[in-house]
This record gives C-alpha cells, structure tokens and sequence, in this order.
C-alpha cells in the first residue's frame, strides 16, 4: 500500500480535481491525503474572528459567500444530476453545521471544531466524484483513528489499531480518502495537527507499513540550489533522511523534519512529487547513502549574530550554562554555536526578544549584534573520514567574507554565516566548485 498527500493546488480546480483523480485512478491500494480546498482555511479562521467578536451577523456573511464559492467551484465538477444534488445536500448540511456555532458561546474548542469543516467538506466532495466516476473507493474519517495523546503528541498505537480496522472492515476497496490535519486530541475533542497534511501522511503511512509515502505539491522537485541565485541547476534524485532533515531546518522548500520523522525511524521511503510534472521522478527520502557525495546547498536568511566576549570564561566552568539558559528563558532556538577562551558566538532566526536577551547577556560581557546575515549549509555524506570536501567547500568562499564556520555536529553538514549581501556570490561560488 501507498500513501498519496495532495497539497491544495491539486484541487484548486475542477480541472485540477479531474487531472488529480485520473492520476490515481488506476492505483492499486492508496490512502489518500487531502486538505481543505484554496482559500477555505482562511475563510474559517475569519469566521472564527467575527465569532470571538461576538458579531455573529458579520459571521453569517463570511459564511454564506463561502458556502457560494464552494458551490461555484464544484458546479461543473459532477456530471450527472442525480450527483450534483448529493453535492448539494451535502453542502448544505455542512454550511449548516458551520452556522450552529453562530449561536452560541464561542471558545477555542469550537474554533477548532469550525475550522476542521474546511477539510471534511473537500474530502466529501472528492469522495463524491470518485463514486460518480466509478472509482472504488471509500472516505475513512481522520477523526475516527488520528488521535494525540495527554502531551499532543500523536499516538501510535492507537492510529495504527484504528486504522487498521477500518481499512480491514473494506478488504476489496483500492482507494481510501481522508483529510490532513485534524485529529483529536486526548480528551476526544476536535483538534489539530500543527504540521499539517504531510504529517498526517507521515503518521498513516507508519501505521500501515506503507512501501511509499508520496507527497505531491506544485513545487519543483528538490534541486542541488535555489535556480532564483544559481544558474544551471539540477534536481537531486536521492536523498538520506538525515540530509532532507538537514535541508529543510535550513530553508530548502522539502518536508519538516518533524514530518519526515516517522517515516525515518520506520524505514519508509518518501518521495517528493510535482503535480504539474507527473512523469518526472521526484526526489526520493530514504535510509539509502550515496557515499562521498555532496547532494545540496541551502540559505536560511533574516539572521542575527550574537557574540559575548567576557574574561570570566577563561578556565571558568558554568559560563555557558548560564549563557544558554538566557535563551531557554525566552523561548530562542539558536542554530549556530561557535566559542574561544573568552568569546561565545551564536545566531538566531527569532529577533523577537533580542533586546531582553541582549540586555541580560550585558551582565556577562561584552555584546556585540550582526544583522542581516545569512546561514548557506552544505548537505551531503561529510564524515571526517571523506577527505577533500572540506577543502573544496572552503576554496569557494576564498573571496567571500566569512563570519562562523560550523562544522562536526553533524555528518551531513557544513555551515558558514555570511553576510546577506553576499548570498548571491557564495551560492554560484559553491555550485560552481561543487556541481
């Protein structure tokens, strides 16, 4: 069995909606993933805001132009009468739903409940067109197996047993839908999974040992650059889990890392696709090495260097301690570390509460700020014991100012903080040197 996660764009249409099912039509046993159609989410989440303003009339026209806009969408979609009336009737219980919570008191929960009809009503809708096109198929409730547990954590086990059963309850269906997103929480109220779809993917290809996870988007497959920076560009076939996880914390549009967990400690491959490129190959993630081998480079920009030089580190022991816990208190990943006898440097993405942690850090030493810097990684099989990369990594940024060069936390991974203003200049450097 395979796991198919759709993104937006494939049902954006209803020639989208066409091209999509013509793709799995002829699939034997897929569980596939949808999301809400474009624009619903945030129509919900508007509705939501007028219901927490406790002005339910301005609610009740967000909802009848949405109600119109779905039923403009699928018009054309079904063929015969006798369908589009299901589609309909199916709308207007939905719409239905989504007015009751204009009624009464409006909290979090029922955020939460109004928000996931977005997703429920799409899947019913598609749900709806595969019968009419004859396909065996049959829609799976997310509601009825994804669940988190007490720490919103999704739960395993239970996905998996519940899962099972209802897929088992259908032994000669080939196509199983079902929605991205949501789940339920511990407490079997409606709730939602903070990384979306291709987490849901993720999780349900786990509970069924699934051969693949296929994540189709509107994106180009994985390429070795960014073809905005660097002319001649390829995509990267393969790549190792702990690489896709690398790339994705530095900027490159693949998966979360998160998302690519489950899969990674199951040994399930992942496979990236192009709806607009179905023949193309995509980029593969998998437990599979291609040894010696530079795969990509990736820039992650709006960075802040954070340097405390201070004499009380020389031969101390606890500075840095106290130094990180600066950070924990205000809730700021670092990404970079670099330290000397009496320096510590660091670099973060969230300037949020920088004036607060710069202030405190003061107390230790003396605190300097780069801004608008960029970190450019270099992904691939970089074990100590690969000799030579480093030199050729090193060589491109011979005319390129370097602040933190990080290297040996990571087998996969060569890190250096430059200037913004030189992102162009040091990612033609290493593609050139590299590719």
């Amino acid at each position: 069995m395979k796991v198919l996660k759709f993104g937006e764009t494939s049902i954006g249409s209803v020639e989208r909606i066409k091209e999509m099912v013509q793709l799995i039509r002829n699939q034997a046993k897929i569980v596939v993933v949808f999301p809400a159609m474009p624009g619903v989410a945030d129509a919900l989440k508007d509705i939501s805001e007028y219901l927490y303003k406790k002005n339910p009339d301005g609610a009740n026209e967000l909802i009848n132009q949405l109600e119109q806009q779905i039923a403009n969408h699928i018009s054309s979609l079904y063929e015969a009468d006798s369908f589009r009336s299901k589609a309909s009737a199916l709308l207007e219980r939905q719409f239905g739903e989504i007015r009751s919570y204009t009624n009464d008191l409006f909290t979090l929960f029922e955020e939460r409940a109004l928000t996931a009809q977005g997703v429920l009503i799409s899947t019913q809708l598609i749900q709806l067109y595969l019968e009419e096109q004859n396909i065996n198929s049959v829609l799976l409730p997310a509601l009825e197996f994804m669940r988190t547990d007490k720490n919103a954590e999704p739960d395993p086990q239970y996905i998996k047993e519940k899962l099972t059963q209802l897929i088992e309850t259908y032994p000669e269906v080939a196509v199983f839908v079902t929605q991205g997103s949501i789940c339920r929480n511990a407490y079997g109220e409606v709730d939602n999974l903070e990384l979306g779809g291709d987490y849901s993917a993720s999780l349900i290809g786990v509970a069924l040992r699934a051969e693949e996870i296929q994540i189709w988007s509107d994106v180009d497959t994985m390429l070795n650059n960014d073809p905005m920076y660097v002319k001649q560009t390829s995509p990267v076939r393969n790549l190792h889990y702990e690489e896709a996880a690398e790339l994705a914390y530095f900027g490159a549009k693949i998966l979360h890392p998160v998302c690519i967990l489950p899969a990674r400690l199951n040994h399930i491959p992942v496979r990236l696709l192009n709806i607009n490129r179905q023949d193309a190959l995509g980029t593969v993630i998998s437990g599979q090495m291609d040894k010696g081998s530079i795969k990509a480079i990736a820039a992650k920009d709006n960075i802040t260097m954070i340097r405390i030089k201070s004499g009380r580190m020389l031969l101390a022991y606890g500075f840095l301690r106290k130094v990180f816990e600066i950070f924990e208190r205000y809730r700021t990943a670092i990404d970079l570390i670099v330290t000397s006898e009496v320096t510590v440097s660091v670099t973060i993405d969230n300037q949020k509460r920088l004036t607060e942690i710069v202030d405190e850090l003061k107390k230790y030493g003396t605190v300097t700020i780069d801004n608008e810097m960029t970190i450019v990684c270099v992904v691939g099989d970089l074990k100590w014991n690969n000799v030579g990369f480093e030199s050729q990594i090193i060589n491109a940024f011979k005319n390129i100012p370097v602040h933190i060069i990080s290297y040996g936390g990571s087998d996969y991974n060569v890190s250096f903080l430059i200037k913004s203003i030189d992102k162009k200049d040091a990612l033609q450097a290493l593609s050139d040197a590299l590719f």
